[in-house]
């Protein structure tokens, strides 16, 4: 096997590997899931998208959620934003994914 060869078997691998890893997750916070998306910094949206992954249970996954859409619907007032309906429920999504408990 020459040089060249090893380099694009590494590479593919790393590819396919990295790949089925992003596929474990299959569901990201976006500004079409996301209630308040637009009123998030980049950094609360990380934050928000990590707070998410770290739930095992459904209870308490409705709860952050709940608490999320209040803060949102404050911010949204004190802004003089009118946020579009509800679309999605993250956890949800995460159950049907067998995510949550």
């Amino acid at each position: 096997m020459n040089l060249n060869t090893a380099i694009v078997l590494s590479l593919t691998t790393a590819l396919i590997t990295s790949s089925a890893f992003a596929h474990q997750w299959c569901w990201t916070s976006n500004q079409c899931n996301t209630y308040g998306w637009q009123l998030m910094t980049p950094d609360e949206r990380k934050a928000h998208q990590a707070k998410l992954v770290s739930f095992q249970n459904y209870t308490a996954c409705e709860k952050y959620i709940d608490m999320h859409h209040k803060n949102m619907d404050e911010r949204a007032k004190i802004n003089g934003v009118t946020l579009p309906p509800i679309a999605d429920n993250p956890c949800e999504a995460l159950k049907a994914l067998g995510k949550l408990k």
